[in-house]
């Protein structure tokens, strides 16, 4: 078995209220949430390279929101991955279904697939 995904990138899920739910989050939990997105980025190194960073990101979204289509659950896990061509190519020959489109952005390079349960799965290669 191949080892894809090297860490968790990210949690993503929809809210009623999206507003409310980050209030609750900063006062009872803490969160410092970014005023330009509303989200975290918890920041981290690497064990086996402490000079590396790494991040894993806290987003919530609003309830109608597209981004997580086809998908009709209310959230996305976004895994993280060192090739992500590659990673999706191997998928699609095992018949996972992979979404014909890709980005990539200063953030880095996302592509997307749905699990067995028609779960959306987003896979992202950080920027080096």
């Amino acid at each position: 078995m191949k080892k894809r995904v090297i860490g968790l990138g990210g949690i993503f899920f929809k809210a009623k209220d999206t507003k409310k739910l980050r209030r609750w989050y900063v006062k009872h939990l803490g969160l410092p949430l970014d005023p330009m997105w509303g989200g975290w980025t918890f920041e981290w190194r690497e064990a086996k390279n402490p000079g590396k960073k790494g991040a894993t990101i806290w987003s919530a979204f609003e309830a109608d929101t597209s981004y997580f289509k086809p998908s009709k659950k209310p959230f996305m896990f976004n895994f993280r991955v060192t090739n992500l061509k590659r990673v999706l190519a191997e998928l699609k020959k095992e018949g996972v279904q992979v979404e014909p489109k890709t980005e990539e952005s200063e953030c880095g390079k996302f592509g997307w697939v749905l699990d067995c349960e028609g779960n959306r799965i987003e896979l992202w290669q950080p920027p080096r």
